[in-house]
């Protein structure tokens, strides 16, 4: 593919949109390079931002239009449900039509309803939205004036702009393992692009991370912030839920400090928690459970 070595993946070519199941990433381009043509001719990530926008807001309408085909002679006929459900789809459809996305709505009009109906939609405008700059290797701090229309958009959104170079992360991910810490300090960066992206998308998210280890391997499990810790232990198996005794607990930053959670446990690092424990991003765990 013609300038995929400056990372085009990641959006040089045009604006893309990253999906998972809550929140969506625009990755704009915020760079010139006369070696990689954009298809409208120059780099404008304000446009590009609006164009994706619109095809969203275009496919959240599709969809809101359709279930009021399905549900109009229902509530023709009095039913409830359908004519609650009516009322709703007509607030999403003015939002939409207005060329607003539905996360802009106020959270006032949200009625259970409403949020039942958001849920079984599942609009793609509803969800929260994370800004990625792609940017050349001369503005990794996102200084240009490209960078600045992503973040005065971002800051209409009460959004994240996550900086990143998309042909420095293709090379990182080239490099052995122990060797990206050294390449990435060269370059003055703490971090590679797609881990900051992966922060800011957990956080966007409200979600933590929890560890399990043992002899064979160690598992990295996703939780919501403020799962306590019998609910986190259901996401390996239900039966870790229902037979809940203790979790076993050591954060990482002591685990880090300590070496082994061996030495961590002779430090006294280790701690006896309950069933009301909120499980911290970055704790090792180990659940103790009967059935």
């Amino acid at each position: 593919m013609k300038g995929a070595s400056k990372g085009e993946g990641l959006g040089n070519q045009f604006l893309g949109h990253i999906r998972s199941v809550d929140a969506i990433a625009h990755i704009v381009r915020c760079f010139e390079d006369s070696d990689v043509v954009h298809v409208a001719g120059h780099v404008d990530p304000q446009r590009d931002i609006e164009i994706i926008d619109t095809e969203l807001i275009l496919a959240d309408l599709e969809s809101v239009e359709k279930r009021m085909d399905k549900t109009a002679r229902l509530a023709k006929a009095g039913d409830k449900n359908a004519i609650a459900a009516m009322d709703v789809c007509t607030i999403l459809k003015q939002t939409l039509e207005n060329g607003k996305p539905i996360r802009s709505q106020e959270s006032g009009v949200r009625s259970q309803e409403y949020k039942e109906l958001l849920n079984e939609l599942n609009l793609l405008t509803a969800k929260p939205v994370l800004f990625v700059a792609n940017v050349d290797e001369k503005d990794l701090k996102g200084e240009s004036p490209l960078v600045a229309k992503v973040r005065e958009m971002a800051e209409k959104e009460k959004a994240k702009v996550v900086i990143m170079c998309g042909r420095i992360e293709a090379e990182i991910a080239e490099l052995p393992e122990g060797e990206r810490l050294e390449f990435l300090k060269g370059i003055g960066l703490k971090e590679a692009g797609l881990d900051r992206l992966a922060k800011e998308g957990y956080e966007l998210l409200n979600l933590v991370t929890y560890f399990t280890a043992g002899k064979k391997e160690v598992r990295a499990w996703t939780v919501a912030k403020d799962t306590k810790a019998p609910q986190a232990a259901g996401v390996i198996h239900s039966d870790f839920e229902k037979g809940f005794i203790r979790a076993e607990v050591i954060s990482y930053k002591d685990y880090l400090a300590s070496g082994s959670e061996l030495l961590a446990k002779e430090k006294g690092f280790m701690r006896l928690e309950g069933k009301e424990y909120i499980v911290k991003d970055g704790d090792i765990i180990h659940f103790r459970f009967a059935v």
